[in-house]
């Protein structure tokens, strides 16, 4: 939560995947868990967000590649050192596996 900079983001999400990956593996272990309408409902759910996410990631990505093209690019460079605007960086997961969807299939 105290991440500021996108790399900090996604490391601090990075670790949240993993919880989520460990919560998953305990569920495995308890098939009353599994059968519960509760944790099917929370299934779907983070199926649905973790859309939503990948979906942000990508516009937020394609809105600083547009930024960092107008920061670099003329005329409008020139507006941008007088205000001191800066390319900003990529929000970007370094895993590979990381870049998979989590899977929430306990079927």
């Amino acid at each position: 939560m105290q991440a500021v900079s996108p790399g900090e983001k996604s490391k601090s999400e990075s670790g949240l995947s993993g919880e989520l990956k460990n919560l998953f593996a305990v569920a495995e272990n308890y098939p009353e868990l599994k059968a519960s309408q509760n944790f099917l409902s929370l299934q779907n759910q983070l199926s649905e967000i973790e859309d939503q996410i990948q979906f942000a990631r990508r516009y937020y990505n394609g809105a600083v590649r547009d930024y960092n093209i107008r920061v670099e690019s003329f005329p409008s460079m020139l507006i941008a050192s007088v205000f001191n605007f800066r390319k900003e960086e990529f929000f970007e997961i370094t895993l590979t596996s990381e870049r998979e969807s989590t899977k929430v299939d306990f079927k």
